[in-house]
């Protein structure tokens, strides 16, 4: 059994894409790192070496620290953590154990760049339905969680994307958006490689929300009908936006853990 402040590949597999997950430092040397660049989803960079001057960003919050193999760096870094108020826990194993696991791993071929701040910047027509709110969800719950979205006039799209450095995201002539029978949000699993049981059922329902195609999968008349609600609802696409997070978070869940279980009124005389 782990220590307490040690945290196995698989529990923090249980808690990646959920609303309430820690936040994931990565402090790999840059050799490592250059040496199998992709990274465990959500991850932030940091190195250990300047840890004094960005530790204390992360007091209060709950925190996974990965490095090449869970033992110096990751360690270090959580103790230091820990000292300025996080609750911060190593990741057993690192990234080695992660990648041997056969666990999900991003590919960063199509990652932004990221701004001063390390957040990546997206752009995309305002008003958003399905595809525009799911792909944000996408990329806050397994890219980057800080990523920003600006929401503009459809004619604007292209001109804000060049002069504030933001990637264009579902609209036409773009590398993220509509492939053939493939809405933003099937481009996003494949291009990060970030397909899993739970997210490719995840897709089928958005997919047929978003295309007109109610039929390939039940749930996703349910989820359009929830998209145009919450687009009636909030004037301000970014309210929209949160709120579309929990409907997405749900439905997540539902793919992940309960797309089996079913739901039934009691019968007298029988245990509910």
């Amino acid at each position: 059994m782990p220590a307490p402040t040690i945290v196995t590949v698989q529990q923090l597999a249980r808690r990646i894409g959920l609303p309430d997950a820690p936040v994931l430092i990565d402090v790999r040397t840059a050799e490592d790192a250059a040496a199998d660049p992709r990274f465990v989803s959500g991850t932030i960079r940091r190195s250990h070496a300047d840890i004094a001057t960005w530790a204390e960003g992360f007091a209060g919050r709950d925190v996974a620290v990965i490095c090449q193999r869970g033992l110096k760096l990751s360690q270090g870094a959580a103790a230091w953590l820990r000292h300025v108020g996080a609750n911060a826990e190593s990741v057993e194993g690192g990234f080695e154990a992660w990648r041997d696991a056969g666990l999900p791993l991003v590919s960063p071929t199509h990652v932004p760049p990221r701004d001063a701040a390390g957040r990546t910047l997206w752009v995309t027509r305002a008003r958003p339905k399905v595809d525009r709110i799911a792909c944000p969800w996408l990329i806050r719950r397994f890219i980057d969680p800080s990523a920003v979205f600006l929401f503009v006039a459809p004619a604007e799209v292209a001109a804000v994307a060049d002069r504030f450095g933001a990637t264009p995201f579902d609209i036409e002539g773009v590398f993220w958006s509509h492939r053939g029978d493939l809405c933003t949000f099937d481009v996003m699993l494949d291009e990060f490689a970030l397909h899993t049981p739970a997210l490719d059922r995840l897709a089928l329902i958005v997919r047929g929300a978003d295309t007109g195609r109610p039929d390939l999968a039940p749930e996703a008349a349910g989820l359009l009908a929830a998209s145009l609600g919450l687009s009636r609802m909030h004037r301000d696409d970014l309210v929209q936006l949160e709120a579309g997070m929990a409907l997405y978070d749900a439905f997540y869940r539902w793919a992940r853990d309960a797309a089996d279980e079913t739901h039934n009124w009691p019968t007298p005389g029988k245990p509910a």
